[in-house]
C-alpha cells in the first residue's frame, strides 16, 4: 500500500461574488485564492512542486486556455512550476485532485496545489445554459430543451419513478430546503442572503415554477463565479508542516478512500446499462463502494458527514441510495426521517452543497475537498458538524458520466 495522501488545507472564493461586475477576470479570481490559500495554510509558493488546475470551460465563457500559464506568473516563486488542467463538467475539480495525489503517491511530489476555479456570470442566463450543454453529447441529447440539465435530471426523476413507484415532490422541495437553510451558515454561500417563504419548496408555478419537466427553480444548482483550493501533501512533507506549526500529526486531514468511474457518455446508455441493476446508477454506487474499500469502512453510517452532488434536488435524491443509506428507490425515507438534516444522523451538504452554497463548476470538486479538511479539522465554523472525524464526497460530471468519491479522515 502506498502512504495516505494528507490535505493541509486552502480556501474558497465568497461564491456571491459577480467578478465581472467587479471589472476582473478568471486570472484574478485564481490568483487571489491561490494567494489566500497559501496565507491561510501558512505555506509560500516556494513550497510548491506542482499544480494541477480543474476547470470545464474557461473558451467558452472567457475565450481563454492555457490557465496553467496563469498560475506560473502569479508569483515569481511559481515560474517553473509544472502545472497541469483537468477537464471532466462539474467533476473537472475531482479529477484536478486525483491526478495530484497520484503524483504524490508515486513519489514524484511532495507538496502540490490543486485549484479549481470557473468564471461563469459574465453572460446572460440562456448562453451561459447553452455553454454548460458541452457536457451532454451534442446532437444527440436533449438537442429540444431550452435548459439541457434540469431536463436531464428531469429525465432522471422519471426513471427512478419507472423503476421503484413515483417520486413525491415533497421530498425533493425538503431536499433543496435543507440545503438552503445549510447554506445561509456558509459565510461564502451565494445564497446566503436568499429569502423564503413557506411555498418556496413545494409545486407552486409563482413561488417555484417549473424550469424543464419535473424540475423547478428552487430544485436547482446556482450558476456560480467561484475559485478553490487545496494543499495535499505526502506523509513526509505532511510530518514536517505538523512538527513546524506544533500540530500532532494525527490531527491533520488525509484521503482514506477514492472511488473515480466513467459511465457511457448518454443518459439513455446509462439507463440500458442499468435496467437489470438493482441502482438506476450503478457506477456511482460502485464508486462510492470503491472509497469505501480503500478506507476501510463497510457502510456510509461509518461517516459523519457527507458533500454530495446536488446540481438538482434529484442527483442528490439519486446519492443518498446510492450511498446505501437506504434501499435503493427508498431515498424518501431518509429525507423524511430527518436523517440527512444538519443534525440528523448523517448530515448531508452542511455546507449548503451546490443548491445552497453555489456551483462554480470547475471548482465544486476541489471546494469538496476543502470542506472535507475543514469539517475533520473542526475548522468549518458555523455549520461545523459536530465531532466530524471522517466525510464522504460525491462529485460528478455530466449525467453521472464522471464519478469520483473520496472519504477524507483524520490522520
Amino acid at each position: 500500500m502506498t502512504d495516505p495522501v494528507y490535505v493541509l488545507g486552502g480556501a474558497q472564493t465568497d461564491f456571491a461574488r459577480n467578478w465581472a461586475r467587479e471589472g476582473l477576470d478568471i486570472n484574478d479570481m485564481m490568483s487571489e485564492v491561490l494567494m489566500q490559500g497559501l496565507e491561510d495554510a501558512g505555506l509560500d509558493p516556494r513550497d510548491l512542486q506542482s499544480v494541477h488546475v480543474g476547470n470545464f470551460t474557461a473558451e467558452l465563457f472567457c475565450n481563454q486556455g492555457q490557465l496553467g500559464g496563469m498560475v506560473a506568473q502569479m508569483h515569481p516563486d511559481l515560474s517553473g512550476v509544472p502545472t497541469q488542467r483537468h477537464e471532466a463538467a462539474c467533476a473537472s475539480g475531482s479529477m484536478a485532485v486525483l491526478s495530484a495525489a497520484a503524483e504524490i503517491e508515486a513519489g514524484r511530489y511532495d507538496l502540490v496545489a490543486v485549484l479549481g476555479v470557473e468564471y461563469m456570470r459574465n453572460v446572460p442566463g440562456q448562453r451561459a445554459a447553452e455553454y454548460l450543454g458541452a457536457a451532454a453529447w451534442s446532437g444527440r441529447e436533449w438537442d429540444d430543451a431550452t435548459y439541457v440539465w434540469p431536463a436531464a435530471f428531469s429525465d432522471l426523476i422519471d426513471a427512478y419513478s419507472e423503476k421503484y413507484g413515483e417520486i413525491k415532490y415533497d421530498h425533493l422541495g425538503e431536499i433543496a430546503r435543507i440545503n438552503y437553510a445549510n447554506g445561509k451558515r456558509n459565510p461564502n454561500s451565494q445564497t446566503r442572503k436568499w429569502e423564503f417563504n413557506e411555498r418556496s419548496f413545494i409545486e407552486d408555478d409563482e413561488t417555484n415554477p417549473v424550469i424543464e419537466g419535473r424540475v423547478r427553480r428552487n430544485d436547482c444548482g446556482q450558476v456560480s463565479d467561484g475559485a478553490a483550493v487545496v494543499f495535499l501533501a505526502s506523509r513526509k512533507a505532511a510530518e514536517a508542516y505538523a512538527k513546524a506549526r506544533g500540530i500532532a500529526s494525527n490531527k491533520l486531514a488525509r484521503i482514506d478512500g477514492w472511488g473515480h468511474r466513467t459511465a457511457p457518455m448518454m443518459l439513455s446508455a446509462k439507463l440500458d446499462e442499468s435496467r437489470n441493476d438493482r441502482f438506476v446508477l450503478p457506477q456511482v454506487n460502485k464508486a462510492i463502494r470503491e472509497s469505501f474499500d480503500r478506507a476501510g469502512i463497510s457502510d456510509a453510517f461509518q461517516l459523519d458527514a457527507i458533500e454530495t452532488h446536488d446540481c438538482f434536488a434529484m442527483t442528490e435524491y439519486a446519492a443518498i441510495d446510492s450511498y446505501e443509506i437506504t434501499a435503493p428507490g427508498e431515498s424518501w425515507k431518509a429525507v423524511e426521517a430527518g436523517v440527512i438534516a444538519a443534525d440528523g444522523k448523517l448530515p448531508i451538504n452542511p455546507s449548503g452543497g451546490l443548491i445552497g452554497l453555489g456551483h462554480p463548476v470547475g471548482a465544486t470538486g476541489v471546494r469538496m475537498m476543502l470542506d472535507g479538511y475543514r469539517q475533520v479539522t473542526g475548522n468549518a465554523g458555523d455549520y461545523q458538524v459536530e465531532g466530524a472525524r471522517r466525510v464522504g464526497l460525491l462529485n460528478i460530471g455530466g449525467s453521472t458520466t464522471t464519478i469520483a468519491s473520496f472519504v477524507v479522515g483524520q490522520g
